[in-house]
């Protein structure tokens, strides 16, 4: 998020501070001055994650211009150096040669000249010829939150870690026109190289209650000029953050560089709306001659569009690995706790397991799945197969560590017949509402079933992540839920549980479901059917913790389902340098 400006809430609370414009919204966050630079003093460990990234303390937002260069992976993110809350920022920054085990090294971009002397917001990193990295950056120049976009260079490119970054005096780059909104003007993409031999990137910004992905060239990537019209905008959709635009291969599995702009492609436009606190994304075609990009036909292009996530994740950023020929994307996902509890513990964000992206082959939607490394960590392994779960039975998967592990299964069903109707009243793009309607211990045809996370012996705290299969006329709907409602027994002012959930877009022929969810103290992250919908809740419970947590697999439908395969395995700690 470059307005980083804000302690961020989730939808239901942040909306009620908020102004509504013909359906647009424009954001009146809440800054908290007075704990800005309240450091902590001993940092709690309780519901710290084991295996997601995060620093040792204090505040941590958008992952920012993530890449790899010369063999190492390099990952930058907004972080304030001196407390819990959203202030003080800086560009922090960690290396890695698997994406999983890193060093911490000093923060690479501060506020240090005039062109970013009130901020130095989110960005992206660009591989120039000649194997060059190039970082754009927004800056804020005044109090009156003027956003300019500025670049920074190596200081010494033989430094395996670009350890040192300059800000050359001939910033800033680009500053906005009257035509354009100065004060949400910013998070500038990674650079793509047009046919005419020149670089373009794309800015997040809006006009009224527009959401707008500004265009600009360049031939020698100091020099910018704004092309007249955007990329792509959408009314109705208030100020746009954080942009991400590259193609995707339609066939095969390999991935493209973001310069690549031909062939049998499709592009994705990804925005984070400053509204909801959401990611959503269209694939569409790139106009190369109009420089325009346009959605497919049929792509709902707004707040009720496709997410990489359905849950807490935000500010997404992702990469070409030419190592490995594929895209990472990273998101971050806040806290979801009172704000003076994040002060307490010391610390506020994590970001979540990198994961790759793919086009479905249904060419209506992305795949996402946490990337290959992430199963270096898996130690204790645990397998359930042929178990079947009549209506309100429950399994125990004994022998991992429930509070963090990874968890893969395949459930499986004779009939859909029992199957409930799903009612012309629903609204089919409001799943969210339908989870906290039918939520796990709501009995129904076929589903609730799925897992029971960090729960207690007897469920007085438990996040279930679960599917409920409903019949819509000629086809069948499929619900997924990740449902922090229950996940807590403490209850404190300014805390969000939501049942957060999607709808699955999936052939339901050979009658099965597969999930998996990565379970760290307070993170849970799933994945429905191979990564077709994504859900990650933040939850923090009081009872269900460390050895106390378990975990189970469940039934609440009359129909049987039976557990094809079950695979969970305790998750072991990355190896982090520089603590």
């Amino acid at each position: 998020m470059g307005f980083g400006k804000s302690q961020l809430w989730p939808l239901p609370v942040f909306l009620m501070c908020c102004l509504i414009l013909n359906h647009g919204v424009e954001a009146l966050h809440k800054v908290y001055e007075n704990l800005q630079s309240a450091s902590a003093v001993n940092v709690k460990d309780l519901h710290r994650t084991g295996y997601h990234f995060q620093p040792l303390k204090h505040w941590i937002n958008d992952p920012n211009g993530p890449m790899y260069f010369n063999g190492i992976y390099h990952l930058f993110y907004q972080y304030n150096p001196k407390g819990a809350v959203w202030g003080n920022i800086v560009w922090a920054h960690s290396v890695s040669k698997d994406l999983i085990n890193w060093e911490r090294l000093e923060p690479a971009i501060f506020p240090s000249k005039s062109f970013d002397k009130y901020g130095c917001w989110s960005g992206s990193a660009t591989i120039l010829p000649g194997n060059k990295p190039v970082i754009l950056y927004s800056g804020i120049i005044d109090k009156n939150n003027t956003q300019v976009q500025n670049y920074a260079v190596p200081a010494n490119l033989s430094d395996p870690y670009l350890q040192e970054w300059i800000k050359p005096d001939d910033n800033p780059l680009i500053v906005a026109d009257k035509s354009v909104n100065k004060t949400a003007f910013r998070d500038p993409t990674t650079a793509w190289l047009g046919k005419d031999g020149e670089w373009r990137i794309t800015l997040g910004s809006r006009h009224k209650d527009k959401g707008i992905s500004l265009l600009y060239k360049s031939k020698d990537f100091i020099n910018w000029t704004r092309v007249k019209k955007p990329l792509h905008s959408v009314d109705g959709t208030g100020n746009w953050e954080c942009p991400d635009f590259f193609p995707v291969s339609v066939q095969g599995t390999k991935e493209l560089d973001t310069s690549v702009i031909e062939g049998n492609i499709k592009h994705v436009m990804k925005i984070s709306l400053d509204a909801t606190r959401y990611d959503y994304y269209t694939l569409g075609k790139y106009n190369t001659k109009k420089d325009k990009y346009i959605p497919d036909k049929g792509m709902v292009d707004g707040w009720n569009g496709l997410r990489y996530d359905r849950g807490n994740f935000y500010a997404s950023k992702s990469f070409f690995d030419p190592a490995k020929n594929r895209r990472i994307l990273w998101g971050w996902a806040n806290e979801s706790d009172y704000v003076h509890d994040d002060v307490k513990k010391g610390w506020a964000g994590v970001q979540l397991i990198p994961r790759t992206i793919v086009l479905d082959p249904n060419g209506k939607q992305l795949l996402l799945w946490p990337v290959e490394e992430l199963e270096t960590l898996r130690g204790k392994k645990v397998e359930l197969t042929n178990k079947k779960l009549e209506k309100g039975e429950q399994v125990e998967i004994n022998g991992v560590s429930a509070a963090q592990a990874d968890v893969e299964v395949t459930f499986s069903f004779g009939s859909l017949d029992k199957a409930e109707p799903f009612h012309s009243s629903w609204d089919r793009y409001d799943a969210q509402k339908l989870c906290s309607h039918k939520g796990s211990t709501v009995h129904g045809g076929v589903g609730p079933f799925g897992l029971i996370t960090l729960a207690t012996e007897k469920l007085e705290e438990f996040t279930p992540v679960f599917f409920r299969i409903f019949k819509d006329q000629d086809k069948h709907v499929v619900l997924m839920c990740s449902d922090a409602s229950r996940s807590s027994l403490a209850d404190k002012k300014g805390t969000y549980r939501p049942s957060f959930a999607g709808f699955v877009d999936v052939d339901l022929t050979d009658k099965k479901l597969s999930l998996r969810s990565l379970i760290d103290h307070s993170v849970v992250e799933s994945f429905g059917a191979n990564g077709k919908v994504c859900i990650t809740s933040r939850v923090y419970p009081t009872l269900a913790t460390y050895n106390n947590a378990h975990l189970y697999a469940f039934n609440n439908g009359t129909e049987a389902v039976k557990i094809e395969s079950l695979t969970a395995w305790s998750m072991n700690k990355p190896q982090v340098m520089n603590q």
